[in-house]
This record gives structure tokens, sequence and C-alpha cells, in this order.
């Protein structure tokens, strides 16, 4: 099992709000309007935690280790929610989100390809530490500055604890479990590392997962949901350099995992044909597809 390990790691590394944070050294003068509206609407998103891990342990009844861990990435991921909001609540009390404003973004994802989803959300975490990093520039406050780069450090922690999942189902689970997993992953990796092309910021409170009729996203969910753009576009400028990081540390990663080469995006979606080829000859057609959204 991962998650005794996983718990030791990450509870070494756990911050505390109260004294960690370094609220007596806050700057009024440096916080404006524009910024404190930015971290309302991160603390609402952050919020989105909790959907997403009722979602996990529906599709993964069958994993009590990779369930377990989900305590501790829940607890991590809503704390990222309420030291926000706590901000808020100490220096800006009318920007802290409403309890409706934060049930809106609770709502049931269609079930899909555990390991699909799994690759998607270890993406999610690498574009999460790279966009805290740049708020925490961004910003001038310094109270927020070190809260978003504490986050930014969690995200990352997060990324890898994924990696250590998606390692086992590699190497750990059998050659079926293997084969779907290279398919998975390097589909799931094509989509998320190929940021520049899109029209949209890739991210899974971006993309489309709801039952249909329903609104289909985190963000669509959002008070705003037009935020994220402007936040990411003309606020802390996570323009394309940013976004060839993005995809470098997600090539990389998957390299390493994969013991492949993965040096641009066509690399990767070569392989990806190539995988997609080997499951459906392996595979029956009947054990491949899932009833769901997918992506």
């Amino acid at each position: 099992m991962l998650y005794p390990e996983l718990f030791k790691q990450l509870e070494k590394v756990r911050w505390n709000m109260g004294s960690d944070i370094p609220w007596d050294d806050f700057e009024p003068s440096k916080l404006s309007d524009e910024q404190a509206h930015t971290i309302k609407m991160n603390a609402i998103t952050e919020w989105a935690a909790l959907p997403a891990v009722e979602m996990f342990l529906r599709d993964n009844r069958g994993d009590s280790d990779f369930s377990a861990f989900m305590s501790v990435w829940f607890f991590e991921e809503q704390k990222h929610s309420l030291v926000m909001m706590e901000y808020l609540r100490r220096f800006r009390p009318e920007m802290v989100p409403t309890e409706a404003e934060l049930h809106a973004v609770r709502f049931e994802f269609d079930p899909a390809p555990e390991l699909e989803t799994l690759m998607l959300h270890f993406c999610g975490e690498i574009r999460l530490t790279h966009w805290y990093a740049r708020a925490a520039e961004w910003h001038t406050e310094p109270v927020i500055k070190t809260i978003y780069k504490v986050l930014a450090r969690d995200e990352s922690r997060h990324a890898g604890a994924y990696q250590q999942y998606m390692r086992r189902a590699l190497f750990d689970m059998g050659e079926e479990t293997s084969l779907r997993a290279r398919a998975d992953f390097s589909k799931v990796g094509v989509l998320m590392a190929s940021a520049s092309r899109s029209s949209q910021p890739l991210h899974p409170t971006t993309i489309d997962a709801a039952k249909e009729g329903d609104k289909k996203s985190v963000q669509s969910r959002m008070p705003e949901p037009e935020w994220l753009e402007h936040w990411l576009n003309h606020q802390i400028n996570f323009d394309v350099t940013f976004e060839n990081k993005v995809a470098s540390n997600i090539l990389n990663r998957l390299s390493t995992l994969m013991n492949q080469s993965f040096e641009t995006v066509k690399d990767l979606s070569r392989f990806r044909k190539e995988m997609a080829v080997k499951l459906k000859a392996a595979v029956p057609a009947s054990r491949i597809l899932v009833p769901g959204a997918g992506i």
C-alpha cells in the first residue's frame, strides 16, 4: 500500500494555519480590491475538492489504498480554500464567499475511466503549482504572497503522490492494467500538455464532466464563469512561456514513468496511437469502453 507512507511524508511537511502564515505582516496598502477578488474566486475553486473527492471515492470503490489517500488530499485541498477565506475574513470580510457560492460548485461528475481521471488530476496539480507560483509573484501584499507559495508547494507534493499511484498502475497491477494505463495516461497527457493551442485553460475545473443538461464544469458554476481566463491572461500573465513549462513538466514526468523519451507533444501523441492499437488488440472492446462522459 502507498497510503501509509504517503501519509507520513505529507504529515512531516504539513503547515499550520495559525503559526506558519505570517498574519501580522499584513500591509493594507498593498492589497487592491482587484487582487482580493481573485482570492475569493480561487477560494471557491478550491472548494471544488468536495465534489472531486466524492467522484474519486465513487469511481475507486475497488481500490481502498487510493481511497484512503483521498482523506489526506481532501483535507489539504479544503484547507487551501479555508486559508484564503480566512485571509479575506481578516482583511476583506466583504469578499468572503457565501455558503451558497461555495455550494454551487458541488455537483455530481459522470463516471469516467479512473486511470484517465487520475492522469487528469495529476496534470491539474502540476498546472496549479505553476499558477500559484505566478500568483505569488503577481500579488504585492506579503501575507497572500506567502499563502500562494505555500499552496504551490502543496500542489507539487500532490502531483508527486498521484505520480506514485500512476507508477503502481504501470508496474504493479498486471499487464492489462499497465497497457490501459499507458493508453489512458498518454491520451490525457496529449490534451493537458497542449494548453497553448487550446481556447480554454486546461484544468480539471474547466473540463466538461457533469450530467447532460447541467452546467458541465466547476468554472461554469462560479459566480463569474469567465474569471479564470481573465486571471490567467490579464492578471498573473500566465503566457506561452509558462504554458511551455507546464507542458515540459508533464512530458518529463511521463518520460520517466514510462521509460520513453517524450520531448514534444507530437512524440507523446505517436505513443498514444501505438498504445491505443495495442490495447484494442489485447483487450475485448466490451472491456475497453467505459460508460460516462470521459474526456
